[in-house]
């Protein structure tokens, strides 16, 4: 449904983007990863129609992705893009701004719209709060519901549970990509965190160097990490030997050639994350319990 051909962009003659080829279809979640810089947002403005294309095309459908050069007003009808910044109505309520792009000549129909979308970003104690005086995360909430109002096409979201805490983020993210597929909304998510990528995303990809780095499904590359950029974005990691070892990987056993020197232990939870000196290179591992610092421990790489 979404097919973008050989995309190139640059801000002031400098390149953000270059060659960039990729299709997504209808109800797909793709998430877009990349350090800070490598343009991820950039792409979700020009996927709008934000910016005009140094070369390339975007198509949805049939129908072709133009910048300001050839439209008046930016964005379709079938598309919403929802950004970091929240262009919300403060002195109205939650409901009203939701229902600011919905018919008026039925009443009751738009009345259940708002109601279930109010429900599905969780702020059904909020429905009659004014949004000036929400917080940052509920703002951003009430900006994912108005964008799913007018049941879209395509959703674009940029960073889009970064303002809301953690007691929230969790089942809130469960409750729109639920949403999502069951309407087959095709989703295309940047993010830094792999929460709204792993058990969300249909496909990945790893922007890097203004290119992809890396696309396939989240399993694929969370299983086979060519690179350094992409093993850090599932968790920590060691490079032993040239090969990418993530932390839950490298075990504490009996006699093994890998002797390390445990420098200090972190309390994850279910679990103790052990930084220790190996051959004079720092490693990280997993480990049951806490370990005393300069205690030696010898280590093993599972698969």
């Amino acid at each position: 449904m979404l097919n973008v051909k050989n995309l190139t962009f640059s801000y002031n003659k400098k390149p953000v983007l270059k060659n960039i080829s990729f299709k997504a279809e209808a109800g797909e979640n793709l998430a877009i990863i990349g350090e800070s810089g490598a343009g991820k947002s950039t792409l979700l403005k020009v996927l709008y129609g934000e910016y005009d294309l140094d070369k390339g095309q975007i198509f949805w459908k049939n129908k072709q992705i133009l910048g300001p050069k050839f439209n008046l007003v930016v964005g379709y009808d079938f598309m919403k893009y929802v950004a970091q910044e929240f262009d919300l109505m403060p002195v109205t309520s939650v409901e009203e701004n939701i229902a600011k792009h919905l018919s008026r000549f039925f009443p009751e129909e738009t009345q259940k719209r708002v109601d279930e979308l109010i429900q599905v970003v969780e702020l059904e104690a909020f429905a009659k709060t004014k949004v000036k005086q929400l917080s940052g995360g509920q703002k951003q909430r009430v900006a994912l519901a108005r964008a799913l109002a007018k049941q879209p096409e395509i959703l674009l979201l940029d960073e889009p549970f970064s303002h809301i805490d953690n007691f929230k983020k969790q089942s809130l993210r469960r409750s729109v990509f639920r949403y999502l597929k069951e309407k087959k909304i095709t989703c295309i998510v940047a993010t830094h965190d792999k929460e709204d990528v792993l058990g969300f995303a249909d496909n990945m990809m790893v922007l890097n160097n203004q290119n992809i780095e890396a696309y396939n499904t989240p399993q694929h590359l969370y299983g086979n990490p060519k690179i350094p950029l992409v093993a850090s974005f599932f968790g920590e990691f060691n490079t032993i030997d040239g090969k990418i070892v993530y932390s839950h990987q490298l075990k504490a056993v009996k006699k093994s050639n890998l002797k390390a020197i445990v420098i200090r232990s972190y309390f994850k939870g279910s679990y103790f994350l052990i930084e220790a000196d190996l051959n004079g290179a720092i490693v990280f591992f997993e480990h049951h319990a806490s370990l005393n610092k300069n205690a030696k421990v010898y280590l093993s790489i599972s698969e």
